[in-house]
């Protein structure tokens, strides 16, 4: 009896929880300044528009061409939420990082994957860890790293066994591998580039950044997994099992995350989680050691990301209250795996596109990379190729791997605009209210309230209307007249985002990206295996991923034609 009036208890605190959340976010809805704001109606009495948000392929462009960079669109029930590509919004936004967080939701998905790392903490424990992490990332460390990048592209170890280019366990390379592909396909082979380049990405990552040796690329010929990458494919698969109602429950009361029992994805990833975290340690242990016996900054084996980390975390002018705890380093493996594999292999897969697509890119760009008498070129190197630079530039403009941002305003706020717009009342305004999505209007500022809205932040599409005559590489060669309103952090674009939350590892992701064009373009041939505008892209993804339209059922690829480049 005592139990069963427990358990009433329990549910009636929940229900009266339920109940208040529910009246506080209608209230807040239909009070909101939001709702007079010009906006599409909803696609779904559930999803609202968040089929077209997420859609990379450009629908959610004829927002922007009908309403203007600010406008209402409706989230889940149709509860309003505020989307901006204007930008000096974005300026605001992305520089006032203790007012503007990522959604709690969105933060204890992300978190149960790569565990409380610099992707997910904010305010002051991002600070620290961030000041922590800076020097790992600096460009005389990334220097040292080039010859992975090259190295994974192209050094071949393999053993022959059976057809001649039968390819077996080993550290099996891109460029060789795609090169025997082709051989074995008399002379062209037809490849889904997406696989292999992720795989390239994984081995990549896990020599830089730990001196870990994946052997992604070949393994599939033995069916011999390493277990770290078993593991790290289990918690990135785990995005793949549709979330459940007990799932959504703890990501929005946080009070019951302990109480509740495990879901279906918990008991993927926590198998998952114990496998990273004990080779985690180990790895931990294997640099904190090498710094113990003296190993030198500049000697290969310290060399990686965890090492660096480890070493500026040890460094004497440190303080014990500056310093990351044990968790908080072991958070940065995960974090240096998700952050640096799925991103940087998308960015190699568009980047192909756009040079299969054009014979007089591809050209241009193999003519500039032949000219350089090394196979194994330096990072310095690789910066001095302009046209290069140009590709990197462009590609990474029109394909930027993750296009979105999502932030919730933690306290009010007034965000500023470039543009002003007119609500459905015909009243002008030149600011939104951040924590309560209030609007401002021109030319006078009033009280906020304390109504709390997401804001959906879409820079892929404010980089894609940049004032530019042309698109393609050769733009960049003129220094076109962007704006410098936004805090970019590189080529006054937001790809890595900007202000203090900006990618950390950007210089990492462009030299690796450098490397792999630099080795495949001169020594093979692209062309599509499909026309170019069947290529579209996979929507209600994290990263852009391409997908044939055509083939939607196949999901997410990208099919080209690979053969040995001959010089005439």
């Amino acid at each position: 009896m005592a139990l069963l009036r427990f358990a009433a208890s329990i549910a009636s605190t929940l229900g009266a929880y339920a109940l208040y959340t529910l009246l506080k976010v209608l209230y807040q809805e239909f009070t909101s300044p939001l709702r007079n704001v010009p906006g599409p109606q909803t696609d779904h009495w559930l999803l609202g528009n968040r089929k077209k948000l997420l859609n990379f392929d450009g629908q959610e462009g004829l927002w922007t061409q009908e309403y203007g960079r600010t406008v209402r669109i409706n989230r889940l029930f149709g509860f309003s939420q505020l989307y901006t590509t204007d930008s000096k919004a974005l300026q605001h936004i992305l520089s006032n990082d203790y007012v503007y967080q990522k959604p709690a939701a969105g933060r204890y998905f992300l978190g149960r994957v790569v565990g409380p790392g610099v992707l997910i903490v904010e305010e002051d424990a991002h600070k620290k860890q961030r000041k922590i992490m800076n020097p790992a990332f600096g460009p005389a460390q990334l220097r040292a790293l080039t010859e992975i990048f090259v190295e994974k592209s192209r050094q071949v170890n393999h053993f022959l066994s059976g057809a001649p280019h039968h390819l077996k366990w080993g550290c099996v390379q891109l460029r060789d591998l795609w090169a025997a592909k082709a051989a074995e396909s008399g002379g062209v082979a037809r490849l889904n580039v997406i696989p292999e380049f992720s795989t390239a990405a994984l081995d990549i990552i896990g020599k830089a950044g730990f001196n870990y040796d994946f052997r992604a690329l070949g393994a599939g010929s033995e069916n011999v997994r390493d277990e770290l990458h078993d593991a790290f494919a289990t918690v990135s698969g785990a995005g793949d099992i549709s979330a459940g109602l007990m799932d959504i429950i703890k990501a929005r009361i946080p009070l019951l995350r302990g109480a509740l029992p495990n879901t279906k994805i918990d008991k993927v990833i926590n198998g998952a989680q114990a496998t990273m975290r004990r080779i985690g340690l180990r790895l931990l242990q294997d640099s904190r050691q090498k710094i113990v016996d003296g190993s030198s900054a500049d000697s290969v084996a310290s060399r990686d990301l965890l090492s660096l980390l480890v070493r500026a975390n040890m460094a004497k002018d440190i303080t014990e209250a500056q310093q990351l705890s044990e968790e908080d380093v072991l958070a940065q493996v995960p974090t240096f795996l998700v952050a640096g594999h799925e991103t940087n292999s998308t960015a190699a897969t568009w980047a192909l596109f756009e040079i299969a697509k054009s014979a007089e890119i591809q050209t241009r760009l193999r003519n500039e990379l032949l000219a350089v008498d090394t196979e194994n070129p330096t990072m310095d190197e690789l910066n001095a190729l302009p046209y290069l630079d140009c590709v990197v530039r462009e590609t990474q403009r029109a394909h930027a791997p993750v296009p979105i941002s999502f932030r919730v305003a933690m306290r009010d706020d007034i965000i500023p605009l470039e543009n002003p717009y007119t609500d459905r009342n015909g009243t002008t305004y030149e600011g939104t209210g951040g924590r309560t999505a209030h609007f401002e209007r021109k030319p006078r500022s009033g009280d906020l309230g304390s109504r709390c809205r997401p804001i959906h932040a879409r820079y892929l599409h404010y980089q894609l209307n940049l004032a530019l005559t042309s698109r393609s590489p050769e733009r960049w060669e003129r220094s076109p007249a962007i704006s410098t309103s936004i805090p970019g952090l590189w080529s006054s674009m937001l790809t890595f985002l900007g202000g203090p939350r900006a990618c950390i590892g950007f210089r990492f992701s462009l030299v690796e990206l450098k490397a792999l064009l630099f080795t495949l373009v001169r020594s093979l041939e692209f062309e599509l295996a499909v026309p170019a505008a069947d290529i579209g892209r996979l929507t209600m993804t994290i990263v852009q991923q391409p997908m044939v339209r055509s083939d939607p059922a196949a999901g997410s690829q990208m099919p080209i034609l690979v053969k040995p480049f001959t010089p005439l």
